[in-house]
C-alpha cells in the first residue's frame, strides 16, 4: 500500500519541478515577448487541460512508444525505454498538469505593473535581471498557487498515466491507478484507505495555500 504513495509523491514532485520551469518560461515568453504564432502556442499549452486524459495518453504513447519519434530515438540511441516505466508516469503527469502552471504564471505576469519593469530597464537592468528582481518576485502569489495546483493535479493523474505507463505494482502503480485496481478486484478497504490519503493530502495543500495567501494579504502583500 505504501509503494503507490511513495511513487506518487516522487512522480508528482518531479513533474511539478519540470512543469514549473516550462510553465514559467512559456508564460513569460508569450506574455512579455512578441512571439510568432502566439495563439497557436498558447492553444497547444492549454490543450491537455481540455482533452480527455485518455486521448492525451494515447498521443503520448504515439510519441514516446517504441515506434514513436522520441521513443524510438531514445531506445536506439541510449537504450532507454520510456513506456511502462516510472519516467512515463512523470511525463504523463507533467503534460496534464502543465496547463495549470502556465495559466497561473501567465496571470501572475500580466498582473505586474509594467511601469516597475520599465523603471528597472531605464536604470540599465538587463531583461533577465528585470525578470529576476522585479517580475518574478511580484508574481509570487500566482506562481506559488500554480505550483500547488500543479502538484495536486500531477498527484491525481490517472488516465494518461494508465495509457503511457500502465499499472505495474511496485513500478508504475500510482495512488489513482492503485485505487482503480483495488476497486476492480474488490479490495474496498484498500481503495478507501488510499482515497482518504488523497483527499487528506489535497485538502492540506489547498488549505495551506489559502492560509498563506490570506496571511500574505494581511501583511500588505509582503513576501
Amino acid at each position: 500500500m505504501f509503494d503507490p504513495i511513495i511513487l506518487s509523491l516522487k512522480v508528482a514532485t518531479l513533474a511539478t519541478v519540470i512543469a514549473f520551469f516550462l510553465g514559467v518560461f512559456f508564460a513569460y515568453l508569450l506574455t512579455k515577448r512578441n512571439v510568432p504564432g502566439k495563439n497557436v502556442w498558447e492553444t497547444i499549452l492549454i490543450l491537455p487541460m481540455i482533452l480527455p486524459p485518455s486521448i492525451v495518453g494515447y498521443l503520448l504513447l504515439k510519441v514516446f512508444g517504441r515506434r514513436g519519434p522520441i521513443g524510438a530515438f531514445l531506445l536506439d540511441t541510449f537504450g532507454v525505454q520510456v513506456v511502462f516505466t516510472w519516467i512515463a508516469c512523470v511525463i504523463a503527469a507533467c503534460v496534464v498538469a502543465l496547463p495549470l502552471m502556465y495559466q497561473n504564471a501567465k496571470g501572475a505576469f500580466q498582473s505586474v505593473d509594467p511601469s516597475y519593469e520599465l523603471a528597472a530597464r531605464t536604470l540599465g537592468s538587463s531583461p533577465f535581471k528585470v525578470f529576476r528582481t522585479v517580475t518574478f518576485p511580484l508574481s509570487g502569489p500566482g506562481i506559488v498557487s500554480g505550483v500547488v495546483l500543479t502538484f495536486a493535479r500531477a498527484l491525481g493523474e490517472f488516465g494518461a498515466t494508465l495509457m503511457l505507463a500502465g499499472n505495474i505494482p511496485g513500478k508504475t502503480q500510482t495512488i489513482p491507478t492503485s485505487i482503480y485496481y483495488a476497486v476492480v478486484v474488490g479490495r474496498d478497504d484498500e481503495a478507501m484507505a488510499l482515497v482518504v490519503v488523497m483527499v487528506a493530502f489535497s485538502f492540506a495543500l489547498v488549505f495551506g495555500l489559502n492560509l498563506w495567501l490570506k496571511r500574505r494579504k494581511s501583511k500588505g502583500g509582503l513576501m
